[in-house]
């Protein structure tokens, strides 16, 4: 590996399990605001957010030690958030999963965001522009939603989200178009306006 190449996450995580701190650190810094936002759409009770989100990494720190990289290391960490939500859910009688439209988070997710430009105008367009896209992906129904965040926020390939939901790839293939035909139908008036 070039001096320069940076490792990987199953390297990292790897690293971890030998006893490395900073190889955690790495590995939250890479993958913490992808896993807040998966969490946060797909749950929108209020401060469960946070405590679902930090055990998530909580049962990366205990399953450190058997890890074993089998699959992408993001494919076994949005399989440990997945069953967080299920475990949440299952607890509190909810059937299906709930989206985030919760304006207490809007904060913490405007932190974690990538790059915002300082200006005022573009600012307040980027956030009217998080507020049309939050409302369209929460007003998917949870199956498209779950799809469409995991390979948004998760990064992860038709494969690896079969795999996570215990559905078929032909299954995930049709959620995703479905999520993404509703969204091109809820955000219409955007891809006119960029036209």
């Amino acid at each position: 590996m070039p001096a320069s190449a940076a490792p990987s996450d199953e390297e990292l995580m790897l690293d971890y399990a030998a006893g490395d701190a900073t190889a955690f650190d790495q590995l939250y810094s890479r993958h913490k605001g992808g896993v807040y936002r998966y969490m946060l759409r797909q749950c929108s009770h209020g401060g469960v957010v946070e405590e679902l989100f930090q055990d998530v990494w909580t049962n990366l720190i205990r399953a450190r030690r058997g890890y074993t990289p089998s699959a992408k290391f993001t494919t076994w960490l949005y399989r440990l958030a997945h069953n967080r939500l299920i475990d949440h859910y299952r607890s509190n009688g909810v059937a299906t999963t709930l989206s985030a439209d919760d304006d207490m988070h809007a904060e913490a997710v405007a932190t974690i965001a990538a790059d915002c430009r300082d200006e005022p105008e573009s600012r307040t367009e980027n956030r009217e522009l998080a507020e049309r896209l939050k409302s369209a992906v929460s007003d998917l129904p949870a199956p498209q939603r779950e799809a469409f965040l995991l390979h948004q926020e998760g990064g992860l390939t038709l494969d690896e989200i079969a795999e996570l939901t215990d559905v078929g790839v032909e299954t995930v293939k049709s959620r995703l178009r479905y999520a993404m035909n509703k969204l091109r139908s809820n955000l219409s008036d955007l891809y006119e306006a960029q036209r």
